[in-house]
């Protein structure tokens, strides 16, 4: 199958509420070309030297999102034009982050990562780390991003009863920072969680955007 019928076979598989972000990392700017002449938009990547390139490279109606762990030292490949970056986790990046868009006269949109899986290799905030986060004054001072929801990645294993409770505790983080902070922000309103292998399960439990790599674009 091409990748734009793979593309479309996901996208009957999903509801219209669910975005479907096409993880196009790793692979060459034909893959995403073909999957652009099918019609489609929406991609992901996850390295801010190789998605910067693509940019440069590729159609500008693309909506590119970044969907890696960052570090603060890479933010300004990708601040003048991404569409949202997903795993933010601490403090320090949200800061550069900042400073960057204002640079570019531009507010970048971005989802708080949380640690929901139980390996200790995946980033991401704590419920109380996230709450003291943004009671902080320094928090409130930035004006160059917009919090619109909440990340999350689960374990990588074959028991869908644990996949489907670190899903449910994303999504309880999300219902509590909404109600804490957020009550008043109708655009907060992301989880992303689910890929390839679990975004069934995501979207039962309420994923709003799944990141789908490998289903698209064939393995790594």
């Amino acid at each position: 199958m091409s990748i734009s019928k793979n593309i479309e076979q996901v996208l009957k598989s999903i509801p219209e509420r669910v975005k479907l972000i096409a993880v196009s990392k790793t692979k060459p700017k034909e893959d995403i070309v073909e999957a652009y002449e099918g019609g489609y938009r929406i991609f992901g990547e996850n390295k801010p030297q190789e998605l910067k390139q693509k940019f440069e490279d590729l159609p500008k109606d693309i909506e590119w999102h970044f969907i890696g762990h960052l570090q603060t030292n890479k933010v300004k490949y990708i601040a003048e034009f991404v569409h949202l970056i997903h795993a933010v986790d601490s403090l320090k990046l949200l800061k550069e982050i900042n400073k960057q868009a204002l640079k570019h006269n531009r507010v970048i949109n971005c989802l708080l990562q949380f640690h929901i899986a139980m390996e200790e290799s995946k980033f991401g905030y704590a419920l109380d780390e996230a709450r003291e986060m943004l009671n902080s004054e320094e928090f409130k001072n930035l004006e160059g991003i917009n919090i619109v929801g909440v990340m999350g990645m689960a374990t990588f294993t074959d028991d869908q009863d644990q996949v489907r409770s670190e899903f449910k505790q994303l999504k309880t983080n999300f219902e509590i920072l909404k109600t804490e902070f957020f009550k008043d922000k109708a655009d907060f309103k992301e989880i992303s969680m689910g890929m390839s292998g679990d975004y069934e399960l995501a979207i039962e439990e309420g994923s709003t955007m799944v990141r789908v790599g490998s289903s698209i674009f064939g393995a790594r």
